[in-house]
């Protein structure tokens, strides 16, 4: 069985009812497999970033203890965001609901669809402040 790693995973929205969003969110990643709840930062609204015109977005991270591998996180949360309607048009657009894996304590990543740390990490300061939340509980 794989070791446990704790992964810390972004939540955003800025389409439809973002609260409704995060929190279903929230509860979909809680019930993941092979995976514990270990707790939620603040929300936070943001501007949106990128080149295209769009509402804020209110912004989460959660963190979760997983056995699961970074491409398996993503798998289930990219099936999380399919199920809130996400639909991938426009690049940097407007969606109901964005997880990204911004970081796991112990593993990295380099592929061409997925980095962890997340390379966004060190330009968006709500992220930091998140996380930075997160590791104080």
């Amino acid at each position: 069985m794989p070791r446990a790693d704790v992964a810390y995973v972004a939540i955003g929205s800025n389409v439809g009812n973002r609260g409704a969003h995060l929190a279903a969110a929230r509860d979909a990643i809680a019930a993941l497999p092979r995976t514990r709840w270990r707790g939620e930062s603040s929300i936070e609204e943001t501007q949106a970033l990128g080149p295209v015109v769009q509402g804020p977005f209110l912004n989460q991270m959660v963190a979760i203890e997983t056995e699961l591998s970074p491409r398996e996180l993503l798998d289930h949360l990219h099936d999380i965001e399919q199920r809130a309607g996400r639909e991938r048009t426009v690049r940097w657009g407007p969606r109901t609901l964005d997880l990204d894996i911004v970081l796991f304590d112990h593993q990295t990543v380099q592929d061409a669809d997925l980095s962890v740390p997340h390379p966004a990490l060190t330009d968006r300061p709500f992220w930091q402040r998140e996380l930075a939340e997160l590791r104080s509980l």
